[in-house]
């Protein structure tokens, strides 16, 4: 019996792992050259342990909202406008004014979200939030 020595075919120029090599450079370089558009969302600084701010009362403004969406600002009820107009009536005569938020548990995420809009279109640096205890 004779036996045929098959020759090795060459490997083929196609061979897809130099396409993957390639493949996974370009991908870290469109990774590397995209600009990424961030929102940097709302910042927050905390204050410091060891040296507590001290809020001067009338510089401090104090809204609620209840369980309806309902803001109250001093104790007065108003809307979405009314509460725009107190912030910058507050700023004018208070620049170094503090916002303080208290949040009824049950309060849509929306109406929290505008008034937190409305603090930052009037540029108040000033932000502090409580949630309300439920029931109170």
């Amino acid at each position: 019996m004779i036996r045929r020595f098959m020759k090795r075919k060459p490997d083929d120029p196609g061979d897809s792992a130099s396409l993957n090599d390639l493949s996974f450079i370009l991908i870290i370089f469109f990774i590397a050259i995209a600009g990424f558009n961030v929102n940097k969302g709302f910042l927050m600084t905390l204050p410091n342990r060891e040296r507590p701010r001290i809020v001067q009362t009338e510089d401090l403004l104090k809204c609620s909202i209840d369980a309806s969406g309902t803001y109250s600002v001093d104790g007065k009820s108003m809307g979405k406008e009314g509460l725009e107009e107190a912030i910058k009536d507050k700023r004018l005569n208070h620049p170094n004014m503090t916002f303080l938020l208290l949040i009824d548990p049950e309060t849509p995420y929306q109406a929290v979200v505008d008034v937190i809009q409305a603090v930052r279109a009037q540029k108040v640096e000033n932000f502090s939030f409580r949630m309300e205890a439920a029931g109170a």
